[in-house]
């Protein structure tokens, strides 16, 4: 019989059959964990201090309060981390936590260890940051003029027409065809500016993580995450490590659509 007769009967493995989702059980019956749902034996809980400015210096940040409180096992700072190299991922580094300036509202300027998360709160409160409030704009046009106020000064602009101000750090333009030639030919020419918002992928379950260090300096990281082996080549260049040193496994997610593949944390303190 020619396999092009369809006609005849097959039976596949697969197709046609309903197979039951690999991680479909676990899920229904509760059994999944997910990045919050991961714990480890006298572990202890993070909290982040964020910036309230849209841009500000900071003049200081005084911790000693905060470390003074029973329970709180450390308070980390910009100055926790490795100073910035040509083989160091700045801006990533940056983004984790600020350095001279906080450069967004929520931009993250300290971080608290501590035995519980109620502990974790109140140390943040004990934290005393100095601020030095700067200019900034909230409207993309804005950001774009040359007077704007500058977010990050001393980056290389890529392909960036004069004109334009610092904060734009890469242009790109896309036609295809004889553009000049279409619209001197076009019946008609309709031209319009469309704007609008950054748009989320809107996923139900924060980012979460937990690190578990061994004594001979490795380290483990479980995070909900679908991009494992780039946040296992970020994490490792900002704390100074091999990528060998480091492993990362990633947990359950509770929804993603692409948009846990990056290096961060949620907004949430």
């Amino acid at each position: 019989m020619s396999p092009l007769d369809n006609t005849y009967e097959k039976q596949f493995k697969v197709i046609g059959t309903r197979p039951p989702r690999p991680d479909g059980i676990e899920k229904v019956t509760g059994k999944a964990q997910y990045g919050a749902d991961l714990y480890v034996p006298d572990m202890l809980y993070a909290k982040i201090l964020r910036s309230p400015h849209p841009h500000a210096k900071i003049i200081s940040i005084d911790t000693s309060e905060a470390e003074k409180l029973d329970g709180v096992k450390a308070v980390v700072t910009s100055k926790d981390f490795s100073k910035f190299s040509d083989n160091k991922p700045s801006d990533t580094l940056v983004n984790c936590i600020a350095h001279e300036k906080a450069l967004y509202d929520g931009h993250c300027v300290a971080a608290v260890a501590a035995l519980s998360n109620t502990i974790a709160k109140s140390a943040l409160k004990l934290i005393n940051v100095e601020y030095e409030i700067l200019p900034h704009v909230t409207d993309v046009d804005e950001a774009m003029k040359t007077d704007s106020p500058i977010v990050n000064k001393g980056y290389v602009l890529e392909n960036v027409p004069k004109g334009f101000s610092e904060n734009v750090t890469s242009y790109y333009e896309f036609g295809h065809g004889d553009l000049d030639n279409g619209f001197n030919n076009a019946d008609l020419i309709v031209e319009r500016t469309f704007k609008t918002e950054a748009a989320h992928q809107g996923y139900i379950e924060p980012h979460a993580c937990l690190a578990s260090m061994t004594p001979d300096g490795k380290a483990d990281l479980w995070c909900c995450t679908q991009g494992h082996y780039n946040v296992r080549a970020l994490c490792a260049d900002i704390m100074g490590m091999e990528s060998s040193q480091l492993r990362v496994t990633p947990s359950e997610i509770g929804g993603g659509f692409g948009g846990k593949q990056q290096f961060l944390l949620s907004q949430s303190p």
